[in-house]
């Protein structure tokens, strides 16, 4: 008996397992692979083959060619080209979805001596099994095609309805929604966090794209998204670009026109156009790599004496300490590469920006008048969400014209410059009516939004003393008009303040008083 059983091993017919599934789901449930094994194991036995491997090919489509799995089937075979191994597949559709790859693999398993066999079809070699064979790939590949066409139907039908039903994008997730199915929900924090990435590109506060990236850059969780923790340039344009972050969809490639979603947007449809102007105006300057954490003033401070900015760096002592300076590097300059240490006039630009502070009574009377002016712009705001919805119906009248021009005309030119207009109407109208909705109703209540800017105003040291590079850089924007002159023995000149603190701190702006109501002739020149 055991000489016999001996003898069957040696001269039975060795066979390999090839099981196929094309969705990250049937591998996750791992079904699919399973039952495509077992039949084929049962096949295999049933036949009297010894089956020496299994492949699993994870996740590839019918379609495809280039298989991980299969390559590495074909190199098996290769190293057993001799001993003209059986090949069990499940069915001609596990094999592939496509006329063409199927007999490209096909071809591929029989110049190495592979046998393709499946207890689903006998594969032969005259004309009637080539014929069946034939059918049956068609057949798959017409199955395939049809899915393709229908799922990309319902996703575009779905799209049409103000679904996102593609990947969510950073900052949002998944949400099943009673009746709606799966809906775009806020992911925090990072929806707040590329909230205030946009809005403040959008506002300026970002000057370029690279300050947006470095804003980015500042959040561990995001960063950690991207190799290194460096948020790519791609990254922030796709951020910027895109009308999802609005609570809007537009699918081209389907033929889905810009329309009103249903998830909550980020950010106003106007906030997205002001992006895209200034993408379009080039705001995309690179993060100077020469302005860093380390010296905030670098680029803004200039010398006392050519009034070119002054430069940063490291110096290495002969001990091997390093110690941080500001210099100038203009030759012609009398204080050409002579040092002025980061303490010092960091120390000399916190006492500059603590002085810059109104009085209480100043602050009184300047939330008074803000007060009033927003009661003024609230009573208006009725007034404006009218007009808007007037410029809405005679946008509505010009569309109807242009369509009526578009079904009468014959001229490819001219219907392609129609449909361009149609689309930019169409645009200008969804813009109107999101005005028209916000108006009247403020998303945050004045008291808070003054609060806000109350707190910068009132000192903008403390925002300065945060040690925050990027609010840092805010405060010099925000507080100066122009970059400030420093003088290595004196200190800062007599800064040229912004309007805000122009109008609050008197003083210090060095603006002059208002002339006398009496006893003030004008020249003789005049």
């Amino acid at each position: 008996m055991k000489l016999k059983t001996q003898l069957y091993q040696e001269t039975a017919i060795k066979a390999v397992i090839y099981c196929r599934v094309s969705s990250a789901r049937q591998v996750e449930e791992g079904h699919g692979l399973e039952s495509q094994a077992t039949r084929c194991a049962e096949y295999a036995q049933r036949k009297g083959y010894e089956v020496i491997r299994t492949f699993h090919e994870k996740g590839v489509s019918g379609g495809q060619l280039d298989r991980p799995s299969f390559n590495a089937l074909i190199e098996f075979l290769r190293e057993h080209d001799d001993e003209g191994i059986v090949v069990i597949i499940d069915d001609i559709s596990r094999f592939a979805r496509d006329i063409e790859s199927h007999w490209t693999l096909r071809r591929a398993l029989k110049d190495l001596g592979g046998k393709l066999e499946s207890p689903s079809i006998t594969f032969g070699e005259d004309s009637d099994s080539i014929l069946i064979e034939n059918l049956l790939a068609s057949v798959s590949q017409h199955q395939r095609q049809k899915n393709r066409e229908q799922t990309k139907n319902r996703m575009r039908a779905r799209a049409m309805n103000g679904y996102w039903c593609f990947l969510a994008p950073p900052g949002y997730r998944y949400e099943r929604a009673e009746g709606q199915g799966k809906v775009l929900v806020r992911d925090e924090p990072f929806a707040t966090l590329i909230a205030e990435a946009l809005s403040g590109f959008a506002s300026g506060r970002f000057q370029s794209q690279g300050e947006v990236r470095r804003f980015l850059e500042r959040e561990p969780a995001f960063a950690a998204r991207f190799r290194d923790g460096v948020v790519t340039f791609e990254e922030v344009a796709r951020l910027l670009s895109r009308p999802l972050y609005a609570g809007y969809i537009e699918v081209p490639a389907w033929g889905v026109s810009l329309r009103k979603a249903r998830h909550e947007g980020l950010i106003t449809l106007d906030a997205f156009n002001r992006n895209q102007e200034r993408i379009r105006d080039g705001a995309r300057v690179a993060a100077r790599r020469d302005i860093n954490e380390d010296f905030p003033l670098r680029g803004f401070a200039l010398c006392g004496d050519c009034e070119r900015p002054l430069t940063s760096c490291w110096s290495k002592s002969k001990t091997g300490a390093t110690h941080p300076y500001y210099l100038c590097f203009h030759k012609p300059c009398p204080s050409y590469r002579k040092s002025i240490r980061k303490a010092k006039i960091e120390e000399d630009f916190a006492t500059l920006i603590s002085s810059v502070a109104p009085s209480a009574g100043t602050f009184a009377v300047a939330k008074r008048m803000f007060a009033d002016i927003w009661d003024a712009r609230l009573a208006r705001s009725k007034e404006r969400a009218a007009e808007w919805k007037r410029g809405i119906a005679d946008i509505e009248k010009k569309t109807d014209a242009l369509v009526l021009r578009l079904i009468e005309s014959e001229n490819r030119t001219v219907i392609a410059a129609l449909e361009k207009k149609i689309g930019e109407l169409e645009r200008e109208k969804l813009i109107l009516a999101e005005r028209a909705s916000e108006e009247g109703a403020p998303r945050i209540p004045f008291a808070k939004m003054f609060e806000l800017a109350c707190v910068f105003l009132a000192n903008p040291c403390n925002l300065w003393k945060t040690g925050r590079f990027d609010l840092q850089r805010l405060v010099l924007k925000l507080t100066f008009d122009e970059r400030l002159p420093y003088c290595r023995k004196k200190g800062f000149r007599t800064p040229n303040l912004s309007i805000p603190f122009k109008a609050l701190c008197r003083d210090l702006a060095k603006s002059g008083g208002m002339a006398e109501t009496m006893g003030f002739e004008p020249t003789r020149a005049f």
